[in-house]
């Protein structure tokens, strides 16, 4: 059986990145394509719980830490779904990956990119993306965004500047330059991420056909 597609959603907070992830899962299901859905750090036994103590407000987490805790869920996840619904043919959605912790831990957190990717190519046992969209808002837009969700996770409620270098890092990873030296994130697409969720998601679209018309036909 052919390999199947894996598919992530990159963005800074309130790109928008989930409710398109949702929409093209329910777009490719009602086609009756097999789809599955995952989300980071998560989508385990092991990496929920992983994902609670990193997400909770009053987790005290050193950078490095914070680092590994990410990459030993992004291990469990991949081994215990990823790899075995691409096995199947299965086109595999995922809520970030490791282009996420180019930007949250390394730009910043302020750890070093190389020892970011050293980390990385363990716990993905070199598992690479075949297309990541990275959905682009400005860092202002993409916080309001946030704040209406409500409650705020640990990340969510880390200062200004923070998300700023998050999102200037972000806008870096499309460059032919940056995706040459980075192989291991796989071939990234900027999405405009402004506008409704249904111009989005028709972006979101137009993007996939462009490489793969027969899974995602018009």
């Amino acid at each position: 059986m052919p390999r199947g597609l894996l598919v992530v959603f990159e963005g800074a907070e309130g790109a928008g990145k989930s409710t398109q992830l949702r929409r093209l899962a329910e777009w490719l299901g009602t086609r009756g394509r097999d789809v599955v859905a995952v989300r980071e750090p998560g989508g385990t036994i092991v990496g929920d719980e992983i994902r609670r103590i990193l997400l909770d407000p009053a987790s005290d987490i050193m950078p490095r830490t914070e680092a590994l805790l990410f990459m030993a869920s992004r291990a469990q996840l991949v081994e215990r779904e990823i790899r075995p619904a691409l096995g199947s043919g299965a086109t595999v959605l995922v809520d970030r990956f490791f282009l996420s912790t180019y930007a949250y831990q390394g730009a910043g957190r302020g750890l070093p990119a190389d020892e970011l990717r050293v980390a990385n190519a363990m716990a993905t046992g070199g598992l690479v993306p075949d297309l990541t969209l990275l959905l682009t808002l400005p860092v202002s837009e993409g916080l309001e965004r946030a704040l209406q969700r409500g409650e705020h996770d640990r990340m969510e409620r880390a200062e200004l500047a923070f998300h700023e270098r998050v999102a200037r890092a972000f806008e870096t990873f499309a460059a032919d330059d940056w995706q040459r030296a980075h192989a291991e994130c796989g071939p990234i697409v900027l999405v405009d991420a402004r506008g409704s969720e249904d111009e989005v998601f028709a972006r979101v679209l137009r993007n996939l056909r462009g490489r793969w018309p027969g899974t995602f036909p018009a």
